[in-house]
């Protein structure tokens, strides 16, 4: 009988780590162990502790207690240059390079290689980056500046700085969330190639395919504590998301039954040149539309032009029977449209300002006296949303900021639904949120839809969308490649239809 292979020795191991911020408890027991040679993946709800710990094995907090061992050996992190001098390195989801440095310049900033004279040795440099990438089979050129550069690229180029500087562990924290599809292949298969080289990787994700896909094992927190750590082929999604919220969710997707009314929304043959083509769907009140299809099929092309954000170069829209003004968002807000777009942080939020000022911001008019800002009925009106959609903050004072993706989604929602809209347009609604808080805002969604508002989802989550929409349209290049009504729809069909060539669609 051949004997079980011994486990190797962790890279890295944190054991019963805390962390308190005044009252607060960040960390109750953090707790990871990363092996030479895998891909380690890190869930948990938003507020799970997932940040905190990866802050401190990155050296940015000090955990108030516990043990911390590198290679075996007790280590404690007084800044990030301890952590990266101790062969750990963290790749954030937005890369921050030096825009107007090379690429080279950027992987070697501040250890350029040197000539006899002491000058920078620049061939060198070049040289030594150009290494770097064939030994990560992505072809970027040393000397591209690095303004203007992909997501995608700028996390290989961190990937390339930390290989130079020798890392033993890498931790990816939501690397995927602003990636394409091929873009997440190529990050895949460098990922792979450094766990080859016997690496170490922390990989944290929202998504579950990306989990099982990509990582040997999972480690599950929440409330800020270790719960378990599995081998990926030995749990299931359902098993993870129980141990995850500490419950049972007999669905993600609670879709009430609606009473499908009248007629909207009308787009017909909306057309902008080489960007989306004879584009006709309606959407009627207590319906859930949902535009699914590839990266870059042009699904929030249609919807930002809809809302008027975008020109369209021909076709028209209507709402309840009145054609709206095209490029005129005060239009679509005036018919009773909402928008609740991709990027909440840089498009639906003002992320400075408080949770009150952000849940009012449609009201700004409403909530005036004398051109000054009644603040106490800005409170009201804020409390009164939030207050509906569940939102968890502290104060209506504190900024926006404070909050986690899920309750800032819901703030964004909040800000529209003040308005009292006909249709509701959103746009990957649980885009970087936590399995617990997508089942809460798919609730709020199918709520919606139950009192009658029309909603249009744009959603890259093939579960979701089959989950969610009465009707599916699928998108592929630009065009309508099918119609999909909830009962027809299956995984497969919409596959199909987001790869295939686009066919005349009745």
């Amino acid at each position: 009988m051949t004997p079980p292979t011994a486990q190797p020795a962790p890279l890295l191991s944190l054991h019963g780590a805390t962390k308190s911020f005044g009252a607060v408890i960040a960390l109750s027991d953090g707790t990871i162990e990363i092996l030479p040679g895998e891909i380690h993946a890190l869930v948990g709800e938003n507020g799970a502790g997932k940040s905190t710990l990866v802050k401190v094995l990155a050296g940015v907090h000090q955990p108030d207690s516990g043990r911390f061992e590198v290679d075996g050996a007790p280590v404690v992190f007084r800044s990030p240059a301890d952590s990266k001098a101790a062969g750990i390195s963290v790749i954030y989801q937005e890369p921050t390079l030096f825009p107007d440095l090379t690429v080279a310049e950027n992987i070697f900033i501040g250890r350029q290689p040197r000539g006899r004279l002491g000058l920078i040795d620049r061939p060198q440099m070049r040289r030594q980056a150009r290494e770097l990438f064939t030994t990560l089979g992505v072809p970027i050129d040393p000397d591209r500046i690095a303004d203007g550069l992909s997501i995608a690229d700028q996390q290989i180029i961190e990937i390339a700085k930390a290989i130079s500087l020798d890392a033993k562990v890498l931790v990816m924290d939501e690397p995927t969330a602003a990636l394409s599809g091929v873009e997440v292949e190529r990050l895949f298969a460098v990922a792979r190639s450094l766990k080859a080289r016997g690496a170490g990787i922390l990989f944290i994700s929202h998504r579950f395919d990306e989990v099982f896909d990509l990582c040997d094992r999972v480690t599950v927190m929440r409330d800020g504590a270790f719960i378990a750590t599995h081998d990926t082929k030995d749990i299931t999604v359902d098993g993870l998301v129980r141990e995850m919220v500490g419950r049972d969710i007999a669905t993600l997707y609670p879709k009430q039954d609606a009473t499908i009314g009248d007629t909207v929304l009308s787009v017909k043959n909306l057309s902008r040149a080489g960007v989306f083509s004879d584009i006709s769907f309606d959407v009627h009140s207590g319906e859930i539309v949902a535009l699914a299809g590839l990266v870059g099929a042009g699904r929030t092309e249609v919807a930002r032009a809809v809302f008027g954000i975008d020109r369209y170069d021909a076709g028209s829209v209507t709402v309840a029977g009145k054609r709206l003004r095209a490029h005129s968002p005060q239009a679509a807000i005036d018919a009773g449209m909402g928008f609740v777009p991709e990027d909440r942080r840089k498009q639906g939020l003002v992320m400075e300002l408080s949770v009150a000022r952000n849940a009012t911001l449609t009201l700004r008019k409403q909530l005036a006296r004398f051109g000054l800002i009644d603040s106490r009925r800005e409170r009201a009106a804020a409390e009164d949303w939030t207050t509906r959609l569940q939102v968890k903050t502290g104060s209506q004072d504190l900024s926006v900021s404070t909050l986690s993706g899920g309750n800032q989604q819901k703030v964004v929602i909040a800000k529209w639904l003040a308005t009292n809209p006909k249709l509701l347009i959103v746009d990957e609604p649980t885009r970087g949120i936590d399995v617990g808080t997508k089942s809460e805002v798919h609730r709020l969604i199918s709520e919606l839809a139950g009192q009658g508002i029309a909603v249009l989802m744009i959603s890259s989550e093939l579960p979701e969308v089959l989950g969610m929409a009465d009707t599916i349209l699928v998108m592929h290049e630009g065009r309508i490649s099918a119609r999909l009504s909830r009962a027809e729809a299956t995984a497969e069909a919409v596959l199909k239809a987001a790869s295939a060539t686009p066919e005349s669609v009745k």
